[in-house]
């Protein structure tokens, strides 16, 4: 989750991220940290200076492990490549473009500020680097066909991308969109796009909305998606904490933090887990809520191997459905 502000005071900002920080390393201890993530928004925007002092504030306080994943997210047209070597500098390591489109008519309408040559040339710096990069794209838009979407997947096919999203334009009600009465694509024609994708990127899908090559998978969010603890840090993010065996929902910049029952945290967990291609562990937690009588009963939906369930390729355009029907 975003926060708009005009003009950010990056020095007050960064100031108040260290001291949450140091907060729950106080509660919690030197604990180890496999990811770190700086999304919502556009933190690209962020001062060197003032990343740098985060960073420093997480390895001193925390026990960063090794290999861990440091991502950072961004927009083309906010980085180049002197800021880009020096977040690298300063330790990420993995890279989040916001591309939305490769068509200049599409990212106008969509109110974006970059253009098509921005995107590719932000692709391009961050691979000549070596970095890990991922790209976010945006399908499902007015007037949109199956053929276009095809046409997306197959320039994204010549990127060399390891890893990309492909999200569903939603439209809320009571936003600029929403008053416009669109002509959204229907249903039936949504799930032709999605299956498209399937059938067209050349880079495998691993979860609902999000592809990689084997080994290129965002473990921030295979973390989070298999029920890991994490730390929301900031205005608009969220947390889920595990201390001494008792989970919390936790929001950022002290907002809320509250004990949840082991049932609520295993039902997120299944919600979470079944939107990846490899599905929910199956555990006491998870079982305790799960209907295996349903899952069983609809192996055209849901498949159960070993320890885990996941829904089938025809489950995964229902999956809404399933989980309202697998869920006790």
């Amino acid at each position: 989750m975003s926060v708009a502000c005009e003009s950010p005071d990056w020095r007050a900002y960064s100031d108040s991220i260290c001291a949450e920080l140091m907060f729950w390393a106080q509660k919690m201890g030197k604990i180890d940290i496999p990811t770190i993530f700086f999304g919502g928004g556009t933190p690209s925007l962020m001062p060197i200076d003032c990343f740098e002092k985060i960073i420093d504030t997480i390895r001193k306080n925390f026990n960063v492990l090794p290999n861990a994943e440091i991502t950072i997210e961004s927009n083309p047209g906010t980085l180049d490549a002197e800021k880009l070597r020096a977040f690298c500098k300063a330790g990420a390591n993995r890279l989040s473009i916001g591309v939305q489109s490769l068509d200049d008519d599409r990212l106008r309408f969509l109110g974006r500020l970059h253009s098509v040559a921005d995107a590719l040339k932000l692709i391009k710096i961050a691979q000549d680097m070596e970095l890990r990069v991922s790209a976010d794209f945006i399908y499902g838009l007015p007037n949109d066909t199956v053929d276009d979407v095809i046409k997306t997947c197959r320039q994204i096919n010549g990127l060399g991308l390891g890893h990309c999203s492909m999200y569903e334009l939603t439209i809320e009600a009571d936003t600029p969109f929403g008053k416009m009465n669109l002509p959204m694509p229907d249903n039936d024609t949504m799930a032709q796009m999605y299956m498209a994708i399937g059938d067209n990127l050349n880079i495998p899908r691993y979860e609902v909305s999000n592809y990689a090559i084997p080994g290129a998978e965002c473990q921030h969010n295979q973390n989070v998606w298999d029920g890991q603890p994490y730390i929301g840090i900031g205005r608009g993010a969220a947390g889920r904490i595990l201390i001494d065996n008792v989970w919390y929902e936790q929001r950022g910049n002290h907002a809320q933090f509250e004990p949840i029952s082991d049932d609520t945290r295993a039902v997120e967990v299944v919600i979470t887990g079944m939107r990846t291609v490899r599905g929910c562990q199956l555990t006491g937690a998870t079982k305790n809520v799960i209907d295996m009588n349903w899952a069983k009963s609809h192996p055209d939906l849901v498949q159960i191997n070993g320890e885990r369930i996941s829904a089938t390729p025809q489950g995964m355009l229902i999956l809404d459905d399933i989980i309202v029907n697998l869920v006790k």
